[in-house]
C-alpha cells in the first residue's frame, strides 16, 4: 500500500465536537508535555529509543536515523506495539492516529497497521497542527463571541458563596476551575496534580468549542483571576470574560462557612490517604499566606486549626474546622474582596441568593 493511499484528516472541529479517541504515537516524554482530550499514549518508540534516533539524525541524517529506528523497533518489539494500537482501535472504531507533525512516525505506524489489515486515519499535521488550531481558537475568542453575538455572563461573589454550585445548576456553562483542576484559592489545590499549561489550554479550547457550537448565543462562567493555581487563562480569554455581564451571588456568612467546610475540609480530606497527609497540605497552604495574614492573625488561625485537627484525630469530629474558616472568611478574604471592589468598582446586572440568581439567569436565556 503506497503512502498516498493512507487516509488523513485535519477536520479538527469535528474531532473536538465528537470527542474522537486518539492514539498518540509520540514518546512518553512528549505526551507528558502536552496532549489532547481522549488521547492515549501508545508510542511507536519509547523515550530511550527516540533519544537514540534523534541523536543519530543530528549526526548522520534522516536515512541513518530511519535505519536505526527500524533496527531498534524490530519485529519482536514492533508486534506488541501494533497489537496495542489494534486493541484500542477495536474498542474505539472511530479512533485517529497522530505524532508530532503528522509525519514519519505516524505514517510508519499507519503503514504497519495497514499491512496487517487495520485501516486508521492519520491526523494531518499531527499534534502541532491540532494544537495550533486550539491555540488560535483561544486567541480569536473575543472576535468569535462578537461574530456569534454571544452574551457572556460572569458569576461573581465572595469566597465560599457557592459560585461553582450555581454554575452546576445553570445551562450553557464552562467550569474553569474544573478544567484547571483547582478550587481557585490558596487552599484550592487537589491531591492530584493540575494539568500542564498546554493541557489546560487544550481542554479550555475544546470546552468552549463544544459549548459555543451547541449554543452560540450564551456562555456562563465563574469570575476568575487570570491565574487558577499553577495555570493561567490566556489573556484573550480572560479579557473576553471580564467584558461580560456580571451578576453577584449573595450568600449569608453561615452558609459560606458551611460551603467552605464541606468543600475544603470534608471533600478535600477524601482525596488524601489519611488525615495526616491532608493536615500537612493545609499547613503548607497556611504558611504560603502567612505574610498576608499577618503575624497575630496567622498564629490565631493556626491555633484554631491545630485544635480542630486534634479534636478530629482523637474524636473523629471535624466540626471544629469551622472556627478557622470563619476567621479566614471574615478577616482575610472579605477585606480583600471589599478592597478590590472599592479599587475596581463593578456594575452588576443582578444580585441575589442562589435561587434568585438561578431564576434570573434562566429567564435571560
Amino acid at each position: 500500500m503506497t503512502e498516498r493511499l493512507l487516509p488523513t484528516s485535519d477536520d479538527f472541529q469535528s474531532m473536538v465536537l465528537n470527542q474522537t479517541p486518539l492514539i498518540d504515537v509520540r514518546a512518553p516524554v512528549e505526551f507528558a508535555q502536552g496532549a489532547f482530550e481522549h488521547s492515549v499514549n501508545l508510542p511507536l518508540m519509547n523515550d530511550e529509543e527516540r533519544e537514540k534516533v534523534g541523536r543519530c539524525y543530528k549526526q548522520h541524517g534522516q536515512t541513518e536515523a530511519i535505519r536505526l529506528g527500524h533496527e531498534l523497533v524490530n519485529d519482536a518489539v514492533r508486534q506488541p506495539r501494533i497489537q496495542a494500537w489494534q486493541a484500542f482501535m477495536q474498542a474505539h472504531p472511530q479512533a485517529l492516529l497522530y505524532c508530532f507533525r503528522g509525519g514519519l512516525r505516524s505514517k510508519i505506524a499507519q503503514q504497519w497497521l495497514a499491512e496487517q489489515g487495520s485501516s486508521i486515519v492519520r491526523v494531518k499535521g499531527g499534534y502541532k497542527a491540532f494544537r495550533r488550531y486550539l491555540f488560535d481558537y483561544l486567541q480569536r475568542l473575543p472576535e468569535t463571541l462578537a461574530e456569534q453575538g454571544t452574551q457572556v455572563w460572569v458569576i461573581a461573589g465572595r469566597t465560599g458563596c457557592g459560585k461553582t454550585r450555581l454554575l452546576d445548576r445553570l445551562p450553557h456553562t464552562v467550569d474553569l476551575e474544573g478544567l484547571a483542576h483547582h478550587r481557585g484559592s490558596a487552599f484550592g489545590r487537589h491531591a492530584t496534580p493540575q494539568p500542564s499549561q498546554i493541557d489546560f489550554e487544550n481542554r479550555l479550547a475544546a470546552a468552549l468549542i463544544r459549548q459555543l457550537h451547541a449554543f452560540p448565543g450564551r456562555l456562563v462562567v465563574e469570575d476568575e483571576a487570570a491565574h487558577i493555581g499553577s495555570v493561567n487563562l490566556p489573556h484573550s480569554v480572560h479579557q473576553a470574560f471580564q467584558a461580560g455581564e456580571r451578576v453577584r451571588l449573595e450568600t449569608p456568612l453561615a452558609t459560606r462557612i458551611e460551603n467552605t467546610f464541606e468543600e475544603y475540609v470534608l471533600q478535600a480530606q477524601q482525596e488524601y490517604p489519611d488525615l495526616a497527609a491532608w493536615t500537612d497540605f493545609m499547613r503548607q497552604a497556611f504558611f504560603r499566606i502567612r505574610k498576608r495574614l499577618g503575624g497575630e492573625r496567622y498564629q490565631r488561625v493556626m491555633a484554631a486549626f491545630d485544635q480542630a485537627q486534634q479534636t478530629q484525630a482523637q474524636q473523629g469530629d471535624p466540626g471544629g474546622h469551622r472556627s478557622w474558616i470563619e476567621i479566614l472568611l471574615t478577616e482575610y478574604y472579605d477585606p480583600m474582596y471589599d478592597y478590590q471592589m472599592k479599587k475596581h468598582p463593578q456594575t452588576f446586572r443582578f444580585q441575589g441568593d442562589m435561587d434568585d440568581l438561578q431564576a434570573f439567569m434562566t429567564s435571560e436565556t
